[in-house]
């Protein structure tokens, strides 16, 4: 069975700002990497498509839902989901648990890569972390579906909110993503609907990536940071 990464994105397009690098980075190594978009970001994130005339809202989400499957071609996405649990706020019930957790039963993550524990600027992003690592837990459990087979204990990185300092959120990893920038500035390009963060999150990649130099013996240019929620079990720390 191939190696498997699982992301799970509150809104449409934040896999592609956040983890991109990794994603691309990881399936071109020959993982397959599932991507979950609980949202399309229709109503808090789709403002340069709500200026349009005689915009509404199923124009808006099918609007984005292009947008990120043209990005997750370029990064090399292996399945991604829209679920389409609302936004501004996300209606995040039982079932949409037991789905997420059904997901991890699926494919046995060998990663998960979600959201921050505090956005002030967005509460969706906080909700899905919870959601993410609840059904994480439950997935581990014997007694949920017990013909199902259990999921280990995959690490979960939380990637870069939007205002880090304001959502207390610092890197504890730093990932070299140059081999795969071109990617994901392409796949950032996909994202009409927020053009204007393209060179926002372009500087993040650059900051990150001048950090990860300094941090280490190699060259980096462009990197994205993760915190890590688990202590890592290692037998060497060589």
């Amino acid at each position: 069975m191939s190696k498997t990464g699982l992301v799970v994105s509150a809104h449409s397009a934040d896999f592609v700002w956040r983890a991109g690098g990794a994603i691309a980075l990881h399936a071109a190594a020959g993982m397959e990497v599932t991507v979950v978009c609980l949202s399309y970001g229709e109503r808090g994130e789709s403002a340069k498509l709500w200026r349009q005339a005689g915009m509404t809202l199923e124009r808006v989400k099918a609007a984005r839902q292009e947008e990120s499957k043209a990005a997750a071609k370029i990064l090399g996405v292996h399945d991604i989901q829209f679920w389409d649990m609302g936004d501004y706020p996300l209606n995040l019930d039982e079932k949409a648990l037991f789905r997420l957790v059904d997901v991890h039963r699926a494919i046995h993550p060998s990663f998960v890569l979600t959201h921050s524990k505090e956005d002030l600027y967005n509460h969706d992003h906080p909700a899905t972390t919870d959601f993410a690592q609840h059904a994480r837990i439950l997935a581990q459990a014997h007694g949920h579906n017990p013909e199902q087979k259990v999921c280990g204990a995959p690490p979960v990185f939380l990637f870069e909110p939007h205002q880090p300092e304001q959502c207390n959120w610092k890197p504890t990893v730093l990932l070299n993503i140059d081999s795969v920038w071109a990617k994901k500035r392409a796949a950032i390009e996909c994202m009409a609907g927020q053009e204007h963060l393209w060179e926002y999150y372009t500087r993040v990649a650059q900051q990150r990536g001048a950090q990860a130099a300094r941090n280490s013996d190699t060259a980096c240019t462009y990197g994205e940071g993760y915190y890590n929620v688990f202590p890592h079990v290692v037998s060497s720390l060589v």
